[in-house]
C-alpha cells in the first residue's frame, strides 16, 4: 500500500512509525510532515486539499490518514470522498463533534449520553446568571477550535465571569469564543478513550491518561499535554462496558440517524465520578501525546485497522495489542506554553543500554531539518520519549532514561508522568 499521512506533529510521526514496520506498506508520504518524518517517508510541501487529492490520484495512493482536527473540520474528507479516494477521518458535518463544543454538548443531551450540567450562550448576562448558580470551580469553554487550549477551569465565580467575558468579547480566542459553554466541574479522575469507528462498528483502544498541566503534581497552566501512559489501571471491565453501552453505541447510532455517520477516531474525554463515566468532550482525532503511546502497543498491522475503518469493514477485523505498558514524556522548548522559543540544535547521545535501545524510542514533533542536515527544536512540544515495559514502572524508567540522552538548549519536561498509576 501507498499511504499519505496529513499533519506535522508527534501524533503523525507515531502513526508513521507504526506504518513503517507494517509489511503491507510500500511507500509513506507526509503532508507536510516535520524535520524527522523524512526518515520514515517523503515529505510533501502541498497544503491545498485539491492539490493533495491530485497527488493521490497521480501516485495511486491507497489510503490517506488525517492526523489533526483542522483539516477534518474544513472538509478534507468530503473532498477526497467526492473524488473516490479512500481517506480515514470524519466528514465536516461529523467533525462538528470537535469543531463546535455547543454542537457536541447538545448532541450528548439529545442522545442521553451522560455529561456535565451546562448552558450554551453568547449572552454575558446568561453566562453570569448560570455561573452564579454553580459551585466553584466552574468550567468555561470556547465553542470553536482553539488548539486544545479553549477550556478554562475557573477557581472562583469572579474568575469564571472574567473568562466568559474575555471569550465572548473575542479577546481570548477570537471568533472561536464568541459563543461559549459554561458547565459544572466534575470531581473524579480523567481518562482518554479512543474508538476507531467505521460508521457502524468500532474497535476500542486501551484507555490512556494524559497529563495536561505544565508542572509536576498537575500544577501550572494547561498545555496540549506533557505526557501520557497506556493502558491505565484506573479502567476496569465495568467502565469499558458502561462506555460502550452508554457512550459509544448511542453516539454512533445518533450520528447515523442524524445523517452524519461517524468514521475515524472518536476521542472520548471521560471523567469517572463514583465509578460512572461522564463525558467531558469529544474530539475527532487521536490525542497528542496519547497517540504516541497507543501506536507502539498495536500488534496488528496499523494499515489494516485504518483501511478497514475507512471502507466500513471493521466487523471483519481482529485487532491485537501487546500485553505491555507505554509511558511517553514530552520534552518541550524553553518558553512553552507561553511563547515561541529560539531554534536549538538537538543532540542525542549514543544509547549504550540494550534495554533502552530495544524498549524505547523518540516520536519527533516540533522539529525542523537545518541546511546542515541536523535536527533543530523549533516547536513548543519538541518530541516525546516513549518507554515500553511489562509494568508501568518499567516503561516509565525506560522513558526517563531516554529523556536523559536527549539535549537541546532550554529543554524541560515533567518528571512524574504516570504518577497517578504508580
Amino acid at each position: 500500500m501507498k499511504i499519505l499521512v496529513i499533519g506535522a506533529g508527534g501524533r503523525e510521526y507515531s502513526i508513521g512509525m507504526a506504518l513503517k514496520k507494517d509489511d503491507n506498506v510500500e511507500k509513506l508520504y507526509f503532508a507536510p510532515g516535520n524535520g524527522a518524518t523524512d526518515e520514515l517517508g517523503e515529505n510533501l510541501t502541498i497544503s491545498d486539499f485539491n492539490e493533495l487529492a491530485d497527488f493521490c490520484e497521480e501516485n495511486s495512493i491507497d489510503l490517506t490518514i488525517v492526523g489533526p482536527e483542522a483539516p477534518l473540520v474544513d472538509g478534507i474528507v468530503d473532498l477526497f470522498e467526492s473524488r473516490g479516494l479512500t481517506i480515514f477521518g470524519p466528514t465536516a458535518s461529523a467533525a462538528q463533534l470537535e469543531g463546535s463544543k455547543i454542537f457536541m454538548k447538545n448532541f450528548l443531551a439529545r442522545h442521553n449520553v451522560p455529561t456535565a450540567k451546562y448552558i450554551e450562550t453568547n449572552s454575558i448576562e446568561e453566562a453570569y446568571k448560570f455561573i452564579n448558580s454553580l459551585e466553584a470551580p466552574i468550567v468555561v469553554k470556547a465553542d470553536g477550535l482553539c488548539g486544545g487550549k479553549g477550556v478554562i477551569i475557573a477557581q472562583s465565580h469572579d474568575e469564571a465571569k472574567k473568562a466568559a467575558g474575555d471569550m465572548l468579547s473575542g479577546n481570548s480566542f477570537g471568533d472561536a469564543g464568541t459563543s461559549i459553554v459554561v458547565e459544572e466541574f466534575l470531581d473524579g479522575y480523567e481518562l482518554s478513550v479512543f474508538a476507531i469507528c467505521d460508521g457502524e462498528d468500532y474497535v476500542v483502544l486501551p484507555a490512556a491518561q494524559d497529563h495536561k498541566r505544565l508542572l509536576n503534581n498537575d500544577e501550572g497552566p494547561n498545555t496540549g499535554g506533557m505526557g501520557a501512559y497506556a493502558p491505565t489501571p484506573l479502567v476496569n471491565d465495568d467502565i469499558y462496558r458502561k462506555l460502550e453501552d452508554k457512550v459509544i453505541n448511542p453516539t454512533l447510532k445518533g450520528m447515523k440517524e442524524e445523517g452524519n455517520p461517524f468514521k475515524g477516531v472518536l476521542f472520548i474525554g471521560v471523567m469517572v465520578v463514583d465509578g460512572e463515566p461522564i463525558i467531558l468532550e469529544y474530539n475527532v482525532r487521536f490525542g497528542d501525546p496519547e497517540c504516541e503511546e497507543l501506536m507502539p502497543l498495536l500488534k496488528s498491522p496499523a494499515s489494516e485497522l485504518f483501511y478497514k475503518a475507512s471502507t466500513g469493514n471493521l466487523k471483519d477485523i481482529e485487532i491485537e495489542f501487546y500485553d505491555k505498558y507505554a509511558v511517553g514524556v514530552v520534552m518541550a522548548s524553553r518558553d512553552y506554553p507561553y511563547k515561541s522559543s529560539e531554534p536549538a540544535e538537538i543532540i542525542i547521545d549514543d544509547i549504550v543500554h540494550d534495554d533502552v535501545q530495544e524498549n524505547s524510542h523518540i516520536s519527533f514533533a516540533g522539529v525542523s531539518r537545518g541546511d546542515d542536515g541536523k535536527l533543530y527544536a523549533t516547536g513548543g512540544r519538541v518530541l516525546v520519549c516513549v518507554g515500553l515495559g511489562d509494568s508501568i514502572a518499567e516503561a516509565q524508567s525506560r522513558a526517563y532514561m531516554l529523556v536523559g540522552q536527549v539535549h537541546f538548549a532550554g529543554k524541560h519536561c515533567r518528571t512524574d508522568i504516570a504518577y497517578q498509576a504508580l
